[in-house]
């Protein structure tokens, strides 16, 4: 798909602002290098800011030769605005509406090129029920599953059961939202985003109760190949997690489970991947993707 030997290119970095259908003002950062041959959206994790994932966007452009889009979801990092008490997010809003809202704002920042998606964790979630895949040539998925709290690996799983059961709502309920920093559980997330996450990942059937209009059932299109990154070490997203999800991306979707040691590195985690001094699979990840 690539060539072997990495080029080189001079990049140009842009501020991108965007609405949602509801309304919602998003701000992302486009990465590009001149005549890319495809454009990607990079959908965060929940708790994660877009610039966490700077270095491999560049990557993405300068050796790559891909324009990526990274941006945060409303009511976090640059697309905050105002008190986050009063942001009435929920994960619908943004793995549905602001995910939507991001391809569309792509399509136009750099339109007549394939359309890739990579999502991480929530990311790639709710991609099975969302519609709108025009331009959309190729998914590729990493750490991202139906959480269940009693797949966590022990001793993982009591930090889970603390943040599901005990000091998480808690805090969530005293602040009126989860204060993720102060609990060294990521970035600080809206109220409506943590109890509706609670939900689903307390629950076996996840958030199967709540379909309905503003979360569609699965339908995946069955023309856009999907791979599925699992890590043997991430403890938040078990590959169990992640081939649940699979199974509403239908046929086309291939779960690829990766060890550390496999790639010559020590951990990867649920974070891991983007990490710069973890670079040595981003090639995996986008060659075999």
């Amino acid at each position: 798909m690539f060539d072997n030997e990495p080029v080189q290119r001079e990049i140009t970095e842009t501020t991108v602002l965007f609405k949602t259908e509801d309304g919602a003002e998003l701000v992302g950062r486009l990465y590009s290098p001149d005549r890319p041959f495809a454009a990607v959206v990079l959908n965060s994790a929940t708790g994660v800011l877009q610039t966490f994932y700077t270095h491999f966007a560049r990557w993405l452009a300068a050796e790559r030769g891909m324009a990526c889009l990274t941006y945060d979801y409303r009511g976090t990092g640059r697309s905050l605005s105002g008190s986050i008490r009063q942001c009435r997010a929920d994960m619908i809003d943004w793995g549905i509406s602001d995910q939507v809202a991001a391809r569309t704002a792509l399509r136009r920042e750099v339109p007549g090129v394939p359309l890739w998606i990579i999502g991480h964790s929530l990311g790639t979630l709710m991609l099975p029920n969302q519609r709108d895949f025009e331009g959309v040539s190729r998914v590729i998925a990493i750490a991202s599953g139906k959480a269940y709290h009693q797949d966590h690996p022990w001793p993982y799983r009591a930090q889970a059961l603390m943040f599901w059961f005990g000091l998480g709502p808690l805090a969530a309920a005293l602040c009126g939202y989860m204060p993720g920093k102060a609990l060294r559980f990521g970035e600080d997330i809206p109220g409506g985003v943590y109890w509706q996450w609670r939900r689903w990942c307390t629950s076996p059937d996840f958030y199967d109760s709540e379909l309905g209009e503003r979360l569609p059932p699965a339908d995946w299109p069955q023309d856009i190949p999907v791979r599925l990154f699992a890590f043997e070490d991430d403890d938040l997203i078990p590959p169990k997690g992640v081939r649940r999800l699979a199974e509403a991306y239908g046929a086309v979707a291939e779960v690829k489970v990766v060890s550390p040691r496999e790639v010559g590195l020590e951990r990867i985690g649920h974070l891991g991947a983007f990490s710069r001094r973890n670079k040595a699979i981003w090639s995996k990840l986008l060659d075999e993707g």
